[in-house]
């Protein structure tokens, strides 16, 4: 069946989740970090989907805020620098104002000419993705932010791939969806749907049961992929 729909997670796909890191680096209220901000990113990107897998295994669900909050304090702490309350309260505001990487526009605006249907699906809280879409001026290229918060459990859960197909109606084989996260991509093939896996850097494969039936450097390339 040909692809209907083009399903994106968020952070690290649409969104780069480094750029809050990298923009307070260049403050000078805030060089304590203009040398490690690259770990402080990786750190903190880390820690969150690390809470929100353990978050979901043992049902103690909280919402995505919270979890981004608690993986910058680790990150903090690690790198010693987390007496900086400043630091800490300019961090997370600019994580309220993630651009979208620089492909991500005309991707959209192909497959919105194409006819296809545009959704994101993620961990974000709903207020949360609304801020990024606003931020990023892409609100007319989706039709729609779908989060976890509807089901109570975060990704790779199957209730949250679920979203898709009580939203548009459509069937796993008419989704691609597209991740720049391997385990979430191979968690989607196993679900059912086409998968792009958005490998930015380079990274091995994950030793899962199931593989990305796409791989990409960048966005650019899908509406290719969906049939474009």
């Amino acid at each position: 069946m040909p692809i209907t729909t083009c399903v994106f997670d968020a952070y690290g796909t649409l969104f780069d989740v480094a750029a809050a890191a990298r923009e307070a680096a260049k403050e000078p209220a805030f060089a304590a970090i203009a040398e490690t901000w690259p770990q402080l990113a990786e750190h903190w990107r880390l820690k969150q989907l690390q809470y929100s897998w353990l978050r979901a295994v043992t049902g103690a669900h909280d919402d995505f805020w919270q979890v981004t909050q608690e993986g910058l304090d680790w990150s903090l702490e690690k790198l010693g620098v987390a007496d900086d309350p400043a630091l800490r309260e300019r961090l997370l505001a600019l994580y309220w104002e993630l651009q979208a990487f620089a492909e991500v526009p005309a991707m959209l605006r192909a497959l919105k000419d194409g006819g296809l249907n545009t959704a994101i699906l993620s961990n974000g809280s709903p207020a949360m993705l609304d801020g990024a879409v606003k931020s990023a001026g892409i609100s007319d290229l989706l039709d729609v932010s779908l989060s976890v918060e509807s089901v109570g459990v975060f990704k790779p859960h199957a209730s949250v791939y679920d979203l898709v197909g009580q939203h548009y109606g459509c069937a796993k084989d008419e989704v691609l969806f597209v991740s720049s996260n391997g385990w979430d991509a191979a968690a989607a093939t196993g679900y059912g749907f086409t998968t792009a896996w958005v490998n930015r850097g380079g990274d091995p494969v994950d030793r899962l049961p199931w593989k990305p039936a796409h791989q990409l450097r960048e966005l650019s390339g899908i509406p290719a992929l969906a049939g474009l």
